[in-house]
C-alpha cells in the first residue's frame, strides 16, 4: 500500500472509531463523568493507569476504584480520603495501597503546582513531563518509585513506551469527538502515541513500524511516521490502528 493509500486509509478507520458511541466502551467515559478541572485530570490518570487487560474488566474494575473516591476524586485526595485504603484488589496487580500511592502523589502535585497540566507545560517535550510527574510521585511517597508509573529514562533507547501516561495525555491534550481536550497548553502535535497491543501489531503489519522492541523508540519511530499523514495531530491515527487491530483480532 503506497503512502497516499494508507492516509486514505488511517482517515477512513479514524473517522469510523472516534465516535461519540465509543466512548461508552473505553475508560475515557470515567474522566468525562466529571466537570472540574482536578477531578477530570485525577480520573484520567487513575483511569488510564489501569488500562490494560480486557475492556470489560478495566471498566468493571474502573467502576469499583471510583465508588471508593465519592463524588469528586479531587476532594477525596486533598482531604486525605485515602489514608483509609487498605490493599484489597481492584485491577488485577493494581491494589488499594497501589491507589494510595497515587492518591498521596496527586496531593503533592495539587499543592506544589496547583494542577497536573501546570507540571507537565513546565517541561520542554511530553516525555521530560511524564518524567517529572514520576518523579514528583515518588518524592510524596518517600521516594519510592511505582511499577505502574513507567519510566521514560533519560535516553531514547532506554525508556519505556509509557502506553498508559500517553494515553491520559491523549484524552486530557485532544479534542471532540471522543477525547476531553482540557489541557490547552500542550499541543496534539507534542503527543506521543499510546502503544498498545493492537496498534503494534497493526503498525507493523502496515510497514509503519519496523522496530521489534514495544519501547519509547518505537513510540518515537511510529508518532514520526504518522506525523507524515497529519503532523499537527498524530495520535488520532491510535484510533485508526486500534479500530484495525480490534477488527483483525476478532
Amino acid at each position: 500500500m503506497n503512502d497516499k493509500a494508507l492516509a486514505q486509509e488511517l482517515e477512513r478507520w479514524y473517522k469510523k472509531i472516534c465516535t461519540k458511541e465509543f466512548i461508552p466502551l473505553d475508560p475515557l467515559q470515567f474522566p468525562r463523568r466529571y466537570s472540574k478541572r482536578e477531578d477530570i485530570e485525577i480520573a484520567a490518570f487513575l483511569a488510564a493507569t489501569i488500562a490494560w487487560g480486557r475492556r470489560d474488566l478495566i471498566l468493571r474494575s474502573a467502576e469499583k476504584m471510583f465508588a471508593l473516591m465519592g463524588d469528586s476524586p479531587y476532594d477525596y485526595v486533598m482531604s486525605g480520603g485515602y489514608k483509609k485504603l487498605k490493599d484489597r484488589n481492584i485491577h488485577r496487580t493494581f491494589f488499594e495501597y497501589d491507589l494510595k500511592y497515587l492518591c498521596k502523589g496527586f496531593e503533592h502535585c495539587y499543592t506544589k503546582y496547583g494542577n497536573l497540566e501546570k507540571l507537565f507545560a513546565l517541561q520542554d517535550n511530553v516525555w521530560e513531563g511524564i518524567a517529572l510527574f514520576r518523579e514528583s510521585m515518588a518524592k510524596a511517597n518517600r521516594g519510592e518509585y511505582s511499577k505502574h508509573i513507567s519510566n521514560p529514562g533519560d535516553k531514547e533507547k532506554n525508556g519505556s513506551a509509557c502506553k498508559r501516561l500517553n494515553l491520559a495525555l491523549r484524552w486530557l491534550v485532544r479534542k471532540e469527538p471522543v477525547d476531553i481536550g482540557l489541557w490547552k497548553s500542550i499541543k496534539p502535535a507534542a503527543l506521543f502515541i499510546p502503544l498498545d497491543v493492537h496498534v503494534t501489531r497493526t503498525a507493523r503489519g502496515l510497514g509503519l513500524l519496523e522496530r521489534k522492541a514495544n519501547d519509547k523508540r518505537a513510540v518515537i519511530e511510529l508518532t514520526y511516521r504518522l506525523r507524515e499523514f497529519d503532523a499537527d495531530d498524530p495520535v488520532k491515527y491510535d484510533f485508526a490502528l486500534f479500530g484495525m487491530g480490534a477488527m483483525a483480532a476478532d
